[in-house]
């Protein structure tokens, strides 16, 4: 815009010398191309992101649902279901699901993931750890704890899942929004921290852990759940990818394997029908 008014201005004062010029019989100065050059447009702004990338679209004859407050009874037969109630009494915490699998899937894209929120049982035993020539790596037996964890999410099949999720999503986007993100949009957020899952790196090794150190008399009575990655890189990913680091390679490969599954579901034509 600067150029264009020095141009415009370029070109009033010549012709008023020129003017001058011509009544005292003196031929005008014609303007530089440098002078007259018009103005460069601006590049074209990028095209915006959709506010919605993933839309669900609700089932074909779908009840009206409960308000997310009273939704736990629903929920609950609606999980029996899909897992069988023996299962759902022993991995699942009903009370509140659909708030806790909200702020889980949100906090598992960030660096921590506090197991109070989430919306299974925790995973019985401890962490444990084995001795190395360069300090402590998670224990190779480790991994076994998380193994009925891993045969449940295997056990579901994918498309209920989906479907379900589908029918309740009224009550998973009202939970986002009251969560802090009036208008977002909580598949979108889902699919984002699957990508970021399934994007985990690959360890080529045992992974080395420590202990924070712990100045003064006072100790913690549960080290074991304050252990961290001895390398910052590691110690610097989210929340969910370190997860599943600490569950062991099977474990990981077989959970990235059921992600990608429920990926591919949850964009299938915008998981429209």
């Amino acid at each position: 815009m600067n150029r264009l008014w020095i141009g415009l201005g370029s070109v009033l004062a010549l012709t008023a010398i020129g003017t001058y010029l011509w009544l005292r019989q003196t031929p005008p100065q014609l303007p530089s191309p440098a002078e007259s050059a018009p103005a460069v447009a601006p590049p074209a702004a990028a095209p915006a992101k959709p506010a919605i990338e993933f839309p669900v679209t609700a089932p074909s004859g779908t009840t009206e649902l409960p308000p997310l407050d009273q939704a736990d009874n629903f929920v609950r037969d609606r999980l029996a279901e899909l897992l069988g109630a023996d299962k759902l009494a022993k991995h699942i915490l009903v009370e509140g699901f659909v708030r806790r699998v909200v702020a889980t899937v949100d906090n598992l894209a960030r660096p921590l993931a506090p197991p109070s929120r989430w919306p299974i049982h925790l995973t019985p035993g401890r962490f444990t750890i084995e001795t190395a020539q360069d300090g402590s790596v998670i224990g190779a037996k480790n991994a076994a704890r998380y193994a009925p964890f891993v045969a449940l999410v295997e056990s579901v099949d994918t498309e209920r899942a989906v479907a379900l999720y589908r029918l309740l999503y009224p009550l998973f986007q009202g939970a986002y929004e009251a969560l802090g993100y009036p208008g977002k949009y909580f598949n979108d957020r889902l699919v984002a921290v699957i990508d970021l899952l399934l994007a985990t790196p690959d360890a080529s090794g045992a992974l080395r852990v420590e202990l924070p150190e712990f100045p003064g008399p006072l100790k913690p009575t549960r080290p074991w759940v304050l252990y961290r990655y001895a390398d910052p890189a590691w110690e610097g990913l989210a929340s969910g990818q370190k997860m599943l680091l600490r569950m062991g390679k099977d474990n990981e490969r077989r959970l990235k394997s059921k992600l990608a599954e429920i990926r591919k579901l949850l964009v299938k034509d915008k998981l429209s029908r």
